[in-house]
């Protein structure tokens, strides 16, 4: 007996879309309050896939090729997928509790959804300067830099921009001058980094410079410069660089500072929660010990 069942239903087009057909019926007969007569699309086994179950897959309005092709691919995923559970559970190992796996899994997932609730309403997710200047002097240890990183401004600019204007723009030390520079950086640049307040890691600018422009080996003598590829036109501007190997500064450690405190917190908040539920519960004579 031949165990994978589909229906000849599916093997033209024009029987895809007559069961397209079939299922615009069901749908119409169940909005009319109709008895519908749900069909059989497809087998594996002991498992079946009928019409019913078809319900969303097409969305109103889609035309009648693409929904017939939506439906056909549905039942061949659902058929796929079957084949798969039935060969896992047929070789599953004789020593693997799968109840014993649900509840835990069941526990996890109901845990972590009440921790994470209880962490928004009585998390305090306020860090200060102070505390973020404190952690990271005291734990200074934990902010080493991998590789070296650097603040910077970086124009890529098309050949066609006004060399001149950006010349005298680029060079200015006035303040007023960097609205205009940035004006025309919206214009003409294909890649602008203006902000002088972000670090980024050397890999990551000089890749969009020509190569060997900024290397681990110069980028502390080479802090200014323009050059062309013969397509584009490239300004930068080394403002401070750290090397690797040596300790993060402050204000780029800030992020994960804060992010290592809020979560003692989250974790201290937890403990204090269930000791005080075990304390409670032990009040109440909810818990007893046995001798």
């Amino acid at each position: 007996m031949n165990k994978l069942f589909l229906p000849a239903l599916f093997k033209t087009s024009a029987g895809v879309l007559a069961l397209l057909c079939c299922a615009c019926f069901w749908h119409c007969s169940k909005k009319e309050g109709g008895k519908k007569e749900d069909k059989l699309l497809a087998k594996v086994y002991d498992r079946s896939l009928y019409l019913s179950e078809l319900e969303g897959v097409v969305s109103e309005g889609t035309a009648p090729t693409d929904s017939a092709l939506l439906v056909s691919a549905y039942v061949q995923r659902w058929l796929r997928e079957q084949l798969m559970m039935y060969e896992a559970e047929r070789n599953i190992s004789k020593d693997l509790d799968i109840d014993e796996l649900v509840r835990s899994y069941r526990a996890s997932l109901i845990r972590f959804n009440f921790e994470e609730r209880l962490i928004a309403e009585k998390l305090d997710s306020t860090v200060t300067e102070a505390e973020l200047r404190a952690y990271y002097e005291n734990n200074i240890d934990q902010f080493q830099l991998e590789s070296t990183i650097l603040k910077c401004k970086l124009l890529k600019l098309s050949l066609e921009a006004p060399q001149n204007e950006i010349n005298k723009l680029w060079n200015s030390r006035n303040t007023a001058d960097e609205a205009k520079l940035n004006a025309l950086a919206k214009q003409w640049a294909t890649l602008a980094l203006l902000d002088q307040d972000k670090w980024y890691t050397l890999q990551e600018v000089a890749t969009l410079l020509p190569k060997g422009t900024l290397t681990s080996d110069n980028v502390g003598s080479r802090r200014d410069g323009s050059l062309s590829d013969g397509d584009f036109r490239y300004y930068y501007r080394v403002i401070e660089a750290v090397q690797g190997k040596t300790t993060a500064p402050f204000d780029y450690a800030k992020d994960q500072t804060q992010k290592i405190i809020l979560h003692r917190r989250k974790q201290e908040l937890l403990e204090r929660w269930k000791e005080d539920l075990y304390q409670k519960e032990m009040r109440r004579e909810n818990i007893k010990i046995e001798q």
